[in-house]
């Protein structure tokens, strides 16, 4: 017994220690990794994290350990492909993170011989064409047709003879594959090709997952098979619901939640990306579909289907799922449309109005108004790359003079500056940078080759980008360290720096390396924020440039008054849940810190997204500032006071919205959230998705919101998990857990009433005075019922 202890001991280090080494190499490849609803995160009891899209192929597994580790302290397993566990380096770090390898049958996919058609008359009849079906096919092995006819997969439940399969279920698509094969025999084929699946017993990985379940551990599982690169969900597989029912089959006391996840990223792919990561509503497994599992057969197949069906529908809340890439675009610059200059989102904020904007999008998309609007749309970003701006840039957009000739001239230097900090890394790096964009590349191209449902590839770019500088960077030091040796040894130096020469120079390329990384950010930031100001200088610009600040005027007022008019027929709540009121031009600033105001949870004024974070931003705004804050200046350590942020958002801003906590927010002890430590801080959107929550729970509502899909989360998961329920003064309900989530205001206080606040009050007052006028007419209503 003390040595199953010692064993489990040695491999929770294990398992800490390359946690943290991954933790390490995340943060350095993201700019921001920023979680939703961690509060739906069980703290104990046997749990499935059901995650998707699967976009980022070995990264996706690695963030949700670091948050799940984060917010609970637990472990997390996933299952991760037989195939990758026998790659060196990659099987090498499964196994330290304790995966459960799952055989694929795709992954040993072969060529059959010949080709095949489909029966006329019998749709589970596959005929062959020069095909050896006896000698290539057994029973219960798969086969699969090309990816010219949609790559549809059938189970062989008999082999007739060397030209005929019976399979247990039609193709999909059948009737469509019939189309296709007639056109390839009018051309002179005979049908077409196809591979041989073999047939995988996945019984050993059944038990691994029921034995880590029935002793309450956590399990990681992609139910789309792998990685892709598409804007929408692939059909998932039958494997987590069968987890999931065959472990509580098993045994009868276990109860097994499953918690949906969703994987949103800015740009998956490119380095110092941003991504967001959204823990949905726990599931409880239904017992009536437990009992049909374990009648077997027919009953076992639809209690399967019916069961992956409900963690589908639960997918669907927690990520975007649009139908193609022009459709997600067209979103996106709808989002960016209808967020007021000067107003910024968190990026949880972001995702969820990306959702909402889909969703309402493909509900009235048939609609006049919808369809003139989304014309409109696409005419201004047509208008924006034809003089090479970004929408963030254009409401900032000024008349050209010679404040803005200073403000170039300013901006040229400070880059010039930032490059030559940068240079030293950049050159020093540069060989890693470069192959690992060469090798990305190609491992890219050929997993596409060998892919039938990816379309570009991507989703292994920054995986191998990582694996690739993981490999090439010790190689790369220990060249430079030996060659300052050298020339320390040809330089004649005394021989006790010829022995520390080296290990100095291993110390410090990190730091250079480091340095370059915050340089060239500053610098790239600086460089993307020319282009504006280059367009109003030139001759003849600045009527495009006028036309195109009143087009987008115009078509943010068009999308406000579709939305006001279309929001409330899809969500009934939709007035008092919205996320923010938009308007096309920034709101007046009284410069005060007041109940209106927010500043950075990080310091500075780039953590909106803003432009040139550092230590001589207050030049920037005294000198060449365009708004009010500029008479009073900026301090890139202490924040900005002022909501009119003088400068232009970074170019990236509209996908990747780096934008942190509220710290304004006063919790009932009297301390603002901004003095506790990052990792202790709450989002806005978390807290008010709990003040939702137990509004939801006090009037025993189950609605639908717009703002969160899984609105009665807190509630329902702490109910489940057989938690006790914490209650607060003002009604919120919170479980036991790491994070203290707590709210600044009372529940449902009203709109119109928070309207009315004098945007110049502090906030510890205007909250004070808000919540105790609603404990008055609670009171009231008390007295009156």
């Amino acid at each position: 017994m003390t040595a199953v202890v010692h064993s489990k001991q040695n491999s929770d280090l294990v398992y800490d220690a390359a946690l943290v080494f991954w933790r390490i190499v995340t943060n350095i490849f993201f700019r921001e990794i920023r979680p939703r609803g961690a509060f739906n995160i069980p703290r104990e009891g046997p749990v499935i994290f059901v995650a998707a899209p699967h976009n980022n192929q070995f990264l996706d597994p690695l963030l949700l350990y670091q948050q799940v580790h984060r917010e609970t302290g637990r472990h997390v397993r996933s299952l991760i492909a037989a195939k990758s566990m026998q790659r060196k380096v990659i099987g090498f770090f499964a196994r330290m993170m304790a995966s459960i390898p799952v055989a694929r049958a795709a992954d040993y996919a072969k060529p059959g011989t010949g080709e095949v058609s489909i029966s006329e008359e019998d749709p589970y009849l596959v005929i062959g064409h020069g095909t050896h079906f006896t000698t290539e096919f057994t029973p219960k092995m798969q086969v699969m047709l090309s990816r010219s006819v949609g790559s549809g997969v059938a189970e062989v439940v008999e082999v007739i003879s060397d030209t005929q399969l019976r399979i247990r279920k039609e193709f999909p698509g059948t009737p469509k594959l019939r189309e296709k094969i007639r056109e390839l025999q009018a051309s002179g084929q005979q049908g077409v090709s196809f591979k041989r699946l073999p047939f995988v017993d996945q019984h050993e990985m059944y038990q691994h997952v029921y034995q880590s379940l029935t002793e309450g551990g956590a399990i990681c599982i992609f139910p789309e098979g792998g990685s892709h690169d598409r804007t929408d969900l692939l059909p998932l597989k039958a494997g987590v619901s069968l987890m999931a029912l065959g472990a509580m089959a098993n045994n009868p006391d276990l109860r097994v939640k499953i918690v949906p996840v969703g994987l949103s990223y800015f740009h998956a792919h490119r380095f110092r990306s941003r991504a967001v990561i959204e823990f949905g509503s726990p599931l409880d497994v239904p017992p009536e579909f437990v009992d049909m599992f374990k009648q077997g057969g027919e009953k076992k197949r639809e209690a399967v289907g019916k069961f992956l069906d409900v963690i589908y529908d639960a997918l669907k809340t927690v990520t975007l799922r649009a139908p193609d890439y022009d459709t997600l675009m067209l979103i996106q610059a709808a989002r960016r449309l209808y967020k007021t200059p000067g107003q910024h989102l968190t990026l949880g904020q972001v995702v969820e109005l990306n959702k909402r904007f889909l969703q309402g999008y493909l509900h009235f998309k048939d609609e006049p108004k919808v369809q003139k609007l989304r014309d409109d749309v696409l005419k201004y970003n047509r208008l924006l790359r034809d003089l090479g701006l970004r929408d963030h840039q254009v409401p900032k957009a000024q008349k050209a003079g010679w404040k803005t000739f200073g403000l170039l001239s300013y901006r040229l230097i400070l880059l010039t500056v930032w490059t030559v900090l940068a240079l030293p890394g950049v050159i020093l790096n540069g060989p890693i940078f470069v192959t690992a964009s060469i090798i990305s590349r190609k491992k890219a191209k050929e997993a596409l080759a060998a892919s039938e449902v990816k379309i570009a590839g991507r989703d292994v770019l920054a995986t191998w980008k990582i694996l690739v500088a993981l490999g090439v960077t010790p190689v790369l030091y220990t060249f430079y360290a030996l060659l300052a040796a050298f020339v320390a040894v040809k330089a004649g130096v005394p021989h006790r720096w010829r022995i520390w020469t080296p290990f100095i120079v291993l110390m410090i390329l990190p730091l250079i390396g480091y340095a370059a990384l915050k340089f060239g950010e500053a610098g790239m930031d600086v460089l993307k924020s020319l282009r504006p100001l280059v367009v109003a200088l030139f001759p003849g610009q600045q009527r495009s440039l006028d036309r195109l600040k009143q087009m987008r005027e115009d078509v943010a007022n068009e999308l406000a008054e579709v939305i006001n008019e279309f929001g409330p027929k899809l969500f009934e709540d939709f007035d008092q849940m919205r996320i923010l009121v938009p308007s096309a031009t920034a709101p007046p600033s009284s410069g005060q810190p007041g109940i209106w105001r927010r500043k950075s949870a990080t310091g500075g004024v780039d953590a909106q997204g803003n432009l040139l974070s550092h230590p001589m931003t207050w030049l920037d705004e005294r000198l060449f500032g365009w708004s009010r804050s500029a008479s009073r200046g900026t301090s890139a350590w202490a924040g900005t006071r002022s909501q009119e942020i003088s400068r232009a958002a970074t170019p990236d801003v509209s996908d990747e919205e780096d934008a942190p906590d509220y710290d304004n927010l006063i919790v009932p002890d009297g301390s603002s959230l901004a003095s506790r430590p990052r990792s202790q801080r709450s989002s806005y959107a978390d807290i008010t998705r709990l003040r939702r929550t137990s509004s939801a729970a006090n009037t025993n509502s189950l609605a639908f919101t717009p703002t969160s899909p899984t609105a009665t989360a807190a509630s329902t998961s702490a109910t489940a998990t057989g938690e006790e329920a914490v209650s607060d003064a003002e009604g919120l309900h919170f479980r036991g857990q790491v994070r203290a989530r707590k709210a600044s205001l009372s529940d449902d206080v009203p709109v119109e009433i928070i309207g009315k606040v004098d945007r110049k009050e502090p906030f510890q007052d205007a909250t004070r005075d808000l919540n105790s006028e609603m404990r008055k007419r609670r009171s009231s209503q008390d007295r009156t019922q």
